[in-house]
């Protein structure tokens, strides 16, 4: 039997409501509050025949972190990589021992390609076309080249670390030469992503099944301009006001980020486009129907949404929401899942979704959700909310440790955060009824006695529990925290 082809793209910074699908009253009540009013009918139609699953999030809601739960099928607190990865954060990156999505896809008989964004380095001295030096000159760099031996698993390799100017990207290919392509980053991937899977200059064996990730970076900062866009794309939006742009009742209209709002949805549109080209091969090629795709990713975006600038690493609905899609291979018709899936549930589900449980590695935090995404209740009904901070530095300033700043759980009904010092006393939280408040503007009182804070203080250390996070490694919160129900 020819085992089904993988196709997993997820642009960056895409939040979950900047898809125009949220516009047609049949799907508008799936989602917390208004959807953007974006144009997106490529991932619109791939919606239309896939498992739409509102509840999944990115755990810890910063690009590194997510990745690196996506390739281990781990939390940060056992994937390496707690924090975003930069040059003096020495203890984030992806380990070069830990089994990955990749390497699983490779030993199952897979040639597997990798396109885009990496972000899961600690960048060294290493560029290939000048030894001993960084490929980004900024303090701390950002940017990184994977060598070959960290690529785990990945046969077609045309990516970079990290680097946000979206029409003048650069990027790696396998041998480690250098692409300056002057091109907007995703029509440029997307061309790559064709040649791929075409074959155009035996990229890969056509004797194997493929997969591919396509990490674009748009809709990710910076959206400010047309230097950071395509003209065309913008046009779309051009001549709408703050007002019409930005609908959800939560966000401000008076920030200067309000501006940037048609640059945003610009990106998202470019991105939707060149995922229809993609779309379009794999029907011309006739893989359409041999072909499992995903569509999410690393994290939210904020959008002027509670007059916050941070784009992201908040637990607003905005930020930590992500959109998923799942079209099965021969799938003709949607349906919604109230499932919630974590960062780490991705790599194990996707493997089931292959028939390739067998090659997921174990242990790992991530649960296999395969079997349970069609379901109208399913059995995960809450996702844990991390966030990270850097900790302790080195006599050089590098950064050794990371604080586990705050934790909270998100439940269908409720959202819960709890934020610390260094000295673990509580400092602020936030409390949504997520039902009868769907923009998230009423921050209940936090009392642990009543009985539904109670049941999400419960819901919450199990979970911290199960992922051996240090809030229960340390017993931080004990006192609120019933850590001791779920010991081992």
């Amino acid at each position: 039997m020819k085992k089904h082809n993988l196709l997993y793209i997820f642009p960056d910074q895409f939040r979950l409501m900047s898809l125009g699908l949220w516009q047609n009253p049949e799907f508008a009540t799936l989602i917390p509050g208004r959807g953007d009013p974006v144009f997106t009918p490529n991932l619109d139609q791939l919606a239309n025949q896939s498992t739409i699953l509102t509840n999944a999030v990115s755990n810890c809601p910063v690009c590194s972190p997510h990745r690196g739960s996506l390739m281990t099928g781990n939390f940060p607190s056992r994937s390496g990589v707690p924090l975003n990865c930069h040059s003096q954060r020495m203890t984030s990156e992806l380990p070069d021992d830990a089994p990955c999505f990749t390497d699983a896809l490779a030993q199952a008989g897979y040639h597997v390609g990798y396109i885009g964004k990496w972000h899961l380095d600690v960048p060294t001295p290493n560029d290939p076309e000048n030894p001993g030096e960084f490929v980004d000159s900024r303090t701390p760099a950002w940017d990184s080249y994977t060598e070959p031996q960290r690529r785990h698993g990945i046969h077609y390799w045309y990516g970079y670390g990290t680097f946000d100017e979206h029409n003048n990207p650069h990027y790696y290919d396998t041998h480690g030469k250098r692409h300056d392509p002057k091109t907007w980053s995703a029509e440029h991937e997307a061309d790559k992503a064709i040649e791929y899977l075409t074959n155009q200059n035996g990229e890969r064996d056509q004797d194997k099944p493929f997969a591919l990730f396509l990490s674009m970076n748009p809709p990710h900062s910076p959206y400010s301009g047309l230097e950071d866009c395509r003209e065309s794309d913008w046009q779309l939006y051009k001549d709408k006001t703050h007002a019409e742009l930005l609908v959800r009742d939560n966000a401000s209209h008076d920030m200067d980020k309000s501006d940037a709002a048609a640059y945003y949805f610009a990106n998202v549109s470019g991105v939707d486009k060149e995922i229809g080209r993609i779309i379009d091969t794999l029907k011309t090629m006739g893989e359409w129907e041999n072909t499992l795709v995903v569509f999410t990713s690393d994290h939210g975006e904020t959008l002027c949404s509670h007059a916050i600038s941070d784009a992201k690493n908040c637990i607003y609905n905005e930020a930590f929401s992500v959109p998923f899609l799942i079209k099965r291979p021969g799938q003709k018709v949607h349906f919604h899942s109230p499932a919630f899936v974590n960062s780490a549930d991705i790599m194990p589900t996707t493997l089931g979704l292959l028939s390739l449980r067998e090659y997921t590695p174990a242990p790992i935090h991530g649960r296999d959700l395969s079997q349970i995404v069609n379901q109208p209740q399913p059995e995960f009904q809450s996702a844990l909310y991390l966030r990270n901070l850097d900790g302790e530095r080195n006599s050089q300033g590098e950064v050794v440790d990371y604080f586990p700043q705050s934790r909270g759980i998100k439940t269908e009904h409720y959202t819960l955060a709890i934020d610390i010092n260094t000295s673990h006393q509580i400092t602020s939280t936030l409390l949504f009824d997520n039902q009868s408040d769907p923009y998230q503007f009423n921050n209940l009182p936090f009392e642990p006695d009543a009985p539904y804070v109670r049941h999400l203080l419960r819901e919450m250390a199990k979970e911290l529990v199960r992922v051996q996070d240090p809030w229960a490694e340390k017993g931080i919160l004990a006192n609120l925290l019933p850590y001791h129900l779920f010991d081992n």
